[in-house]
């Protein structure tokens, strides 16, 4: 076929797409007004992951899957702001990874607030000045974000789902290598960059500040170098002067978004809960044997200073199920019955790292 005739065919197409768009948009905005009316949230995450898993099961080719989920992602993200202002608070400023993981789960068409710390994030969720927050858990090879953990123990918001992000870190600067003073960073960046930084900056200063963002727009007018993402050249306009610098290949951070409610179970889903145990002997093997005879399989444990007596300790712990299931049930009321202190913090879809 001719080339015009090609074309004439995508433009019919294009007819039909932007139609049929428009009614599932208009599906989508009657499913929210039931929702207000129901006092339910706007943001349903049982539902994404459903939408998601029939869209890759219906997808036969030869778009990628891939593509499928992003495509997706914006149709659904379109919906969410239509069906309501929808306002998600992330660690700033612009260009940080928490916010390119908030963009990869909430999409382009919702508000994106920038605040300056993980305290903050969580209070503007409190407080109703955004719907949403995401927040940085853990990295890879640099381990736990303690902040975060210590935030959950004085909030009633819950953990409604997780993001994982592969991490590659760029050495950015408006000044030539030679002519940096020093290197500015989160610290769990500059930590996942220490071994190339001795190696080829030895003997420059190492800043910790609030983000990657915040590092690359002190680089923007000083001659320091930031460790930031490919993003935050582009947005602050340093050239980079050198890529990928992580110290370990397969660097991921995982964030959670945080809301008023943790949504209903998927069958492939996580709970995060915390306690603290009874000054007994014990008290900890025997409320974690709990998980063991439930059949549970616990992924995670942290342990956080207490701060209300010295030596005692929060532990936070991550483990497969819903907390609706009804084993995941039984195994709570047990370990509960060991702990002084005893919280479920939310239970979320599942996603593979």
């Amino acid at each position: 076929m001719s080339l015009e005739i090609l074309r004439k065919q995508i433009d019919d197409l294009d007819v039909e797409l932007i139609k049929l768009l428009n009614e599932r948009i208009k599906v989508a905005l009657e499913i929210g007004k039931t929702k207000k009316a129901q006092g339910g949230e706007i943001y349903v995450p049982s539902r994404e992951k459903a939408v998601f898993d029939r869209i890759s099961a219906l997808n036969q080719g030869p778009l990628p899957e891939k593509s499928a989920r992003a495509i997706y992602r914006e149709i659904m993200s379109a919906s969410l702001a239509l069906e309501h202002d929808l306002k998600i608070a992330y660690l700033g400023p612009p260009a940080t990874f928490t916010h390119q993981a908030a963009h990869a789960k909430f999409g382009a068409s919702v508000d994106y607030h920038p605040v300056g710390t993980i305290t903050d994030v969580f209070h503007a969720v409190e407080h109703g000045s955004a719907d949403y927050g995401v927040v940085p858990i853990e990295n890879s090879i640099e381990g736990a974000v303690t902040h975060t953990f210590d935030q959950f123990t004085g909030t009633q918001l819950k953990i409604c789902a997780e993001i994982y992000l592969p991490v590659s870190l760029y050495l950015l600067a408006s000044v030539p290598r030679e002519k940096i003073t020093r290197v500015c960073s989160k610290q769990e960046a500059i930590g996942q960059c220490r071994r190339w930084l001795g190696e080829n900056l030895s003997g420059v200063e190492l800043e910790a500040v609030n983000s990657t963002a915040f590092a690359a727009e002190l680089a923007a007018k000083s001659d320091c170098g930031a460790i930031a993402s490919a993003l935050a050249a582009d947005l602050y306009g340093l050239n980079i002067i050198a890529e990928n610098i992580q110290d370990a290949s397969g660097n991921t951070t995982r964030f959670l978004v945080i809301g008023r409610k943790y949504g209903e179970a998927t069958g492939d889903d996580k709970t995060s809960i915390y306690f603290g145990v009874k000054n007994q002997v014990g008290a900890l093997h025997d409320a974690l044997d709990a998980l063991k005879r439930n059949r549970i399989n616990m992924t995670k444990i942290e342990s956080r200073p207490s701060r209300n007596k010295a030596w005692e300790y929060y532990f936070f712990v991550d483990f497969e199920g819903h907390a609706n299931d009804p084993n995941v049930k039984i195994a709570l009321d047990a370990l509960a019955r060991h702990c002084a202190v005893f919280n479920v913090l939310g239970s979320y879809p599942k996603v593979g790292s």
